[in-house]
């Protein structure tokens, strides 16, 4: 066994990084400003899906439950909705029925649950983090809701919430950062 202290990075930054910046595409979508395209899907496979699971591994090894559950959990979240959208055209056909909105109800609605455990683990933690989990459990209900009742407005309303939760995560990313290279608080979290 080796008597090195390990110099791993924060792997939260990149986590963050992941799930804000595919959040704001997706909910620029969910608030009717742009398409869903190969930008969103892509986004979703390579930032955050991998990206995230990449920043939950190093939490894992860092010992941080909170974060290697987050970013592991919220990376194949991205994962399993590119497999929703393409999976029934990628298997024979009438072998994998599409999604629903029913479905997609409870599917949400389970993110939304699993992720208001994850807000009430964060008042331990920075206003900063309180913000991107509170925004990102209402996002989840409003998406769920909207998906239950059918209504294209609560779905509009989800997307612009969703733009703000992908931006308060790409600002704690970028405060972790800037508060790291510059050695003080330059960003308040």
């Amino acid at each position: 066994m080796s008597n090195h202290a390990s110099t791993v990075a924060n792997p939260a930054p990149l986590g963050l990084l992941g799930f804000g910046m595919t959040t704001i595409l997706l909910n620029l979508h969910n608030a009717g400003i742009i398409s869903l395209s190969a930008v969103i899907i892509s986004m979703g496979l390579f930032l955050g899906g991998f990206a995230q699971v990449v920043a939950g591994i190093m939490e894992f090894k860092a010992g941080n439950t909170f974060g290697a559950t987050a970013f592991t959990a919220y990376g194949t979240f991205w994962w399993s909705l590119v497999g929703i959208w393409l999976l029934p055209s990628a298997i024979p056909q009438g072998s994998v029925q599409s999604a629903d909105e029913l479905s997609m109800a409870f599917y949400l609605l389970l993110w939304g649950i699993f992720t208001l455990g994850m807000f009430i683990g964060t008042l331990k933690h920075n206003m900063a983090s309180r913000v991107v989990f509170g925004s990102l459990t209402v996002l989840f209900f409003l998406l769920a809701l909207g998906d239950f009742t059918g209504s294209h407005f609560i779905k509009m309303i989800a997307g612009y919430e969703g733009i703000f939760c992908g931006s308060s995560a790409i600002y704690s990313a970028i405060g972790q950062i800037l508060n790291n290279e510059f050695q003080k608080e330059v960003v308040k979290l």
